[in-house]
């Protein structure tokens, strides 16, 4: 599979499929039809415009579509996207609010690269704007990152952290979505041995693997199950020939959407044939709940092969972060060092990706870290996405977050306009992760 035909070959399929959908839009959509109705041309039609615009979405990256954002004075305020920090493989990014004085909460949001881009954050964002200046990591398609660039694995990702981190100061806030949780949690325990002053104000880590075997699931059992030359072997593949990072060898998108779909096959064929029906009755659009979210869902990037490779072999079968064992470049990284940084996680009582238990064992690793400091919620009925996007976040965990940060931030200022949660978890009751009073 490390060849770049096999690469080109996957691509070849995706353009194909693109192509056969454009065809069947096209030629049914001919004027001519239109003297004699057929309901089979009409359906043709709808398959073509969903096939089409599903397969060009797996190689185009969304836009943020952030444009303005209510402010308290009761304008819409514009927003600029500014780069803060421009690397090879991640930039630090922005949301300046225009016209507005800068708010105190200052929020990092270290998302996720595991691939899907940093888009997916997109409602996060949106959220968290009109009361915090928010910050956050864009990584870079690892299919247009130059060969010459060098490689990228889980270390290098845990000090562009660092850096970022060491960047917005002291007062800034981190909150690590999935994947990078383990990573970020060894990033603050990294500074607080080597630059205790550049640590953050609080940690709030949402679904993530910090021990993977705490309450195994179908991504973790995975891991353990394949062996790495199994999975170098099958998963690997070197860029193509169309794209900048020709023949970088990488995880390709493509393949993670495989295994992302293949995980609730039956849910998406019939999302997919109830929107055809839709699009063939008129009732469907370009801002409808199914292109909403597949719009983003199926936009994927590759992820560097040695990112991907090192995160399964030392996240998740040699547990480095559980274990307390992880290094950085020859230097072992004690998480017990964390002694000022408040700390809360979060996890979904459904989340059958980073299972209830897999997060909130980081706060067994805290050992330096007073009870005070440390706080948990488990949030009911709420499934993976449902802990950072939708109704679970924006009605529960984000006042949850908030609040956290607003008691634990000295010069934070208190948010206004939304109201305390109900059932705010005191932090002195380590290891209980209370149930929210709010059932999304």
């Amino acid at each position: 599979m490390r060849f770049t035909g096999s690469y080109d070959l996957m691509e070849t399929m995706r353009n194909t499929q693109q192509w056969m959908g454009a065809s069947a839009l096209s030629f049914a959509s001919y004027p001519a039809f239109a003297l004699i109705p057929n309901p089979a041309l009409t359906i043709m039609s709808a398959w073509g415009e969903v096939t089409e615009r599903a397969y060009k979405r797996m190689v185009t990256k969304p836009g943020w579509g952030i444009h303005s954002v209510a402010c308290d004075d009761g304008r819409d305020h514009l927003v600029s996207i500014e780069k803060v920090i421009e690397r090879p493989f991640g930039d630090l990014i922005h949301f300046e609010v225009q016209g507005r004085a800068t708010k105190k909460r200052k929020v990092l949001l270290v998302a996720p690269m595991s691939g899907h881009y940093a888009t997916l954050l997109r409602s996060t964002v949106i959220s968290l704007l009109p009361d915090c200046e928010v910050y956050i990591t864009d990584w870079h398609n690892a299919r247009d990152i130059p060969v010459s660039e060098g490689k990228f694995d889980i270390e290098d990702y845990t000090l562009y952290v660092v850096d970022f981190m060491k960047e917005l100061g002291a007062d800034v806030n981190v909150i690590a979505v999935c994947q990078p949780a383990p990573l970020v949690l060894a990033a603050t325990a990294y500074l607080a041995e080597i630059d205790p002053d550049a640590q953050p104000s609080t940690l709030t880590l949402i679904g993530g693997p910090i021990d993977p075997d705490a309450t195994p699931t179908e991504v973790t059992d995975f891991g353990n199950r394949v062996s790495m030359g199994q999975l170098e072997h099958s998963m690997i593949q070197r860029v193509g020939t169309k794209y900048k990072g020709y023949g970088r060898k990488v995880y390709p998108g493509l393949l993670q959407l495989q295994s992302f779909i293949t995980m609730n096959l039956d849910r998406h064929a019939k999302a997919f044939s109830e929107q055809i029906f839709r699009v063939a009755r008129g009732e469907a659009s370009d801002s409808d709940p199914h292109n909403r979210f597949y719009d983003e869902y199926l936009a994927v990037m590759d992820m560097t092969a040695e990112f991907y490779l090192s995160t399964v072999e030392r996240i998740f079968k040699d547990s480095e972060i559980a274990s307390n064992t992880f290094t950085i470049n020859g230097h072992q990284v004690d998480i017990g060092k964390i002694t000022d940084v408040a700390v809360k996680t979060v996890e979904g009582a459904n989340d059958d990706i980073s299972a209830p238990g897999q997060c909130v064992a980081a706060l067994d690793l805290l050992t330096g870290l007073s009870d005070d400091k440390k706080a948990s919620h488990l949030e009911p009925g709420a499934g993976h996405y449902g802990i950072f996007a939708g109704s679970s976040w924006r009605n529960n965990i984000r006042p949850l977050v908030l609040e956290f940060i607003d008691q634990n931030a000295g010069d934070a200022e208190p948010d206004a306009q939304t109201p305390k949660a109900k059932a705010a978890r005191p932090a002195k009751d380590k290891g209980k992760p209370a149930l929210s009073a709010v059932n999304s």
